[in-house]
């Protein structure tokens, strides 16, 4: 194993026992011009808006549907926590309102129909869930 140790510029590959300059995928000669790391910050900056941009869109989406969810919850709540002397039927469109006590009751009567303090009116869906109906939407005026 006394091998004698090639000057700094031959590229002699010790495992194959050859010189290999010409196979580097990088120059080798000592007059090559130099590697030089080309600086990826801008990629990264460029990226990272892009990357915040998306996950804030896709954040403000979510919370959207949370708040939304959140909002027929407590609509949902509010009708089953009501005072009603009948089984709703799925698909109709029924009105929630307040007595003199404060307290809520569903009613089938229209809000235009008497004087009760109107809170909103509501349609009982397949799933059994409260969705509150907007007063000018045409399922008011299906009854």
């Amino acid at each position: 194993m006394s091998q004698s140790k090639k000057p700094d510029q031959i590229v002699f590959n010790e495992d194959t026992q050859r010189y290999d300059a010409s196979l580097k995928p990088y120059a080798t000669n000592v007059g090559a011009p130099a590697i030089q790391v080309i600086g990826n910050s801008s990629w990264k900056n460029r990226n990272i808006l892009k990357a915040n941009k998306q996950i804030k869109a896709k954040y403000l989406e979510l919370k959207a549907a949370y708040d939304l969810m959140i909002e027929e919850l407590e609509y949902n709540n509010l009708v089953y926590n009501s005072r009603y002397n009948f089984e709703p039927i799925v698909g109709e469109v029924y009105h929630l309102y307040r007595d003199k006590n404060e307290k809520s009751f569903l009613s089938i009567i229209a809000p235009s129909d008497c004087n009760f303090d109107f809170i909103g009116s509501f349609k009982l869906n397949s799933e059994f869930v409260w969705k509150q109906v907007k007063p000018n939407d045409d399922q008011l005026r299906t009854r």
